[in-house]
């Protein structure tokens, strides 16, 4: 729905006060704050407009609005100038990534940039950790006892994974070196779900016995691989001083069950990494935010050119968007250059 020039000015007016000091705007402080020319009467009338569009909001306590998830939709697609972060805060917060990485592990790593970005907005830092491939470069079978298995992958980076197969039959040395061999000869460089769709279909020409071993093989390594896909929170506690977020038990509730649980906080990292560049998840618009009163701010990150997870900041709706954007935008770069460099 397009807005006229006027009608932007004022809720740009509106939700940047609205941001500043939490307070619901009125008509009065949007005609000074706006630069407009326009009578009280016409800023009522344009704000009646905006409210029955949907943007804003009258709460029943005053006369003035509040931006609502639509009106901060437009606010940040459209509306929103973002300025440059400070780059003294920037400079002290780079000490956290070292270059070159040298023997610093990719996962302390992880963990400072998730600092990095609590630090900055003053909210809670997110990384997701770089998702491993599912595919494997080699599959062996070593045989611990009756009915034991200890399952080997390699990946193609040359990685080793184990996994311990508690199975119903019990298999000599010569079937595990020839279920391998299978394995390596006709799916290696594949990801176990190809492998899991393909072997399904070649299992009428093996013997059960040697598909059902297959079988637990590819559920184990597909399990394996994704065990490495976690995510790192840091500052948590900043969000119990925002009021807009801790007003109410239920509020926290929603909150700390998304930080424990972390599956729709997974979930909506991947689908942001999906996507190019910065994205904001806005409460109350998208399903993948838990709360009317949260935004989550993300950008992807990328080993040697491929994007691998994605970092943010979780924060009220009402937060400050023109400095949260490039505190996320430049810690994903910072985080990618230290990662591809190591």
């Amino acid at each position: 729905m397009q807005l006229d020039q006027r009608a932007q000015t004022l809720l740009k007016a509106l939700v940047e006060r609205y941001i500043a000091d939490g307070q619901p705007v009125g008509s009065r402080a949007l005609s000074k704050l706006s630069g407009l020319e326009l009578s009280p009467a016409t800023i009522r009338n344009v704000m009646a407009d905006l409210e029955e569009m949907g943007f804003v909001a009258s709460p029943h306590t005053s006369a003035g609005r509040i931006p609502t998830p639509r009106g901060y939709r437009v606010f940040v697609d459209t509306l929103l100038t973002v300025g440059p972060i400070d780059d003294k805060a920037v400079d002290a917060e780079r000490m956290r990534l070292p270059q070159p990485l040298s023997n610093l592990q990719p996962q302390k790593l992880i963990a400072n940039a998730a600092q990095m970005l609590s630090s900055l907005s003053q909210f809670a830092g997110v990384v997701q950790s770089p998702r491993r491939e599912s595919v494997f470069q080699q599959i062996e079978f070593l045989r611990l006892g009756e009915k034991r298995i200890l399952l080997v992958i390699v990946d193609p980076r040359g990685d080793v994974q184990n996994r311990l197969l508690l199975l119903d039959k019990d298999y000599s040395p010569a079937q595990l070196t020839q279920s391998a061999n299978y394995l390596n000869q006709n799916f290696a460089g594949l990801s176990f779900d190809a492998v899991r769709k393909r072997l399904s279909g070649e299992l009428q020409q093996l013997r059960d016995d040697m598909g059902r071993l297959m079988q637990a093989a590819v559920e184990a390594g597909s399990e394996a691989m994704a065990e490495g896909d976690d995510m790192v929170i840091a500052g948590e506690r900043n969000l119990l001083s925002v009021s807009d977020l801790s007003s109410n038990m239920s509020s926290l509730r929603q909150m700390f069950e998304m930080f424990e649980q972390k599956t729709g906080l997974m979930q909506l990292l991947d689908v942001s990494s999906k996507a190019g560049g910065v994205q904001i998840f806005i409460g109350g618009e998208s399903k993948l935010v838990p709360m009317d009163e949260m935004s989550v701010v993300t950008a992807p990150y990328a080993v040697d050119g491929r994007i691998v997870g994605t970092l943010g900041v979780i924060g009220p709706t009402r937060m400050a968007y023109e400095r949260v954007i490039p505190i996320v935008d430049i810690t994903a770069k910072l985080l990618s250059n230290a990662l591809s460099h190591g």
